[in-house]
């Protein structure tokens, strides 16, 4: 195994890591720059776009462009002219909150959740957006919305609220895009650190970014602790898989406000050799 830089970027707070499988292609965002990241597999041919507020994450569009989840709601954005525009604000007027996580299912649905500024009161939901660009509340009751990924064959949605230390399994309905029977798969104390990022790979395991441990998790698909790979960073906020094998970990991390931290925080790394491989993830359908 081998941890390494991807480019020579510290980034203030980054997240929402994304593998283009069609074009080749890494992402990530800064939510405090506010910035969107892009690189090839290498972390050659470095690009980078201002976006007008905090960032959360994104989504590539099937014809073009991506779908952002911004402090007041879902924008369209267009990578040629960097132009932004809104679509939706589902928290219109709850001036505590922004949108911090999300990623597209394979129904080609934007599912993505919002968290408190303070981090102290379940202010937050989790929405679905449709590719006609409708906006259904899945889920309330969370302080900061993390992880959303889904088991290989779709029956299982996962999710985590990071104050309260779990992540969450629910039933998910493919079809419609509907979530239920919410539980409990990862406890507070379970791990090291607090439940951040999140993705699945293709043997059904969650790996989890654990913020402020230093390390990304690999959960079994019932919750058990399978594998943990230590990074030289305490803050590791997310991670996905890609390159052109998918067999490549990318895994972003943070900076503290004030500077007081090691070197290689927020520092976005690749890992080689785990001999895992992921998913390739889908486009938005709108």
């Amino acid at each position: 195994m081998e941890i390494r830089h991807l480019v020579g970027l510290r980034n203030k707070l980054g997240e929402g890591p994304l593998w283009d499988p069609h074009g080749q292609l890494f992402y990530w965002v800064d939510i405090l720059a506010p910035a969107i990241h892009c690189t090839d597999a290498d972390g050659g041919n470095h690009r980078s776009w201002t976006v007008p507020e905090h960032i959360g994450a994104m989504t590539l569009r099937e014809g073009g462009g991506a779908v952002l989840a911004l402090r007041t709601g879902f924008h369209s954005f267009e990578f040629d002219s960097a132009k932004c525009e809104p679509i939706h604000d589902p928290e219109a007027g709850l001036e505590r909150t922004r949108f911090n996580d999300g990623k597209t299912d394979r129904g080609g649905r934007f599912i993505a959740g919002t968290m408190d500024y303070e981090e102290s009161d379940p202010l937050s939901s989790f929405y679905r957006l449709d590719p006609d660009f409708t906006c259904t509340h899945l889920g309330g009751d969370v302080t900061i919305f993390n992880a959303p990924c889904w088991s290989p064959d779709d029956k299982t949605f996962y999710y985590a609220d990071s104050p309260q230390g779990i992540v969450f399994a629910c039933d998910y309905d493919i079809g419609t895009g509907n979530v239920s029977s919410r539980r409990v798969l990862v406890g507070p104390d379970v791990a090291p650190g607090v439940p951040d990022g999140c993705t699945v790979d293709a043997e059904g395991y969650l790996w989890n970014a654990r913020w402020g441990a230093g390390c990304i998790v690999r959960f079994t698909p019932d919750g058990r602790i399978d594998r943990t790979v230590k990074f030289p960073a305490n803050k590791m906020t997310s991670c996905a898989f890609g390159g052109p094998g998918l067999d490549r970990l990318y895994v972003t991390s943070m900076q503290n406000p004030d500077g007081t931290d090691e070197p290689d925080a927020g520092v976005t790394y690749v890992v080689d050799g785990l001999g895992v491989k992921g998913l390739p993830e889908p486009r938005f359908a709108g």
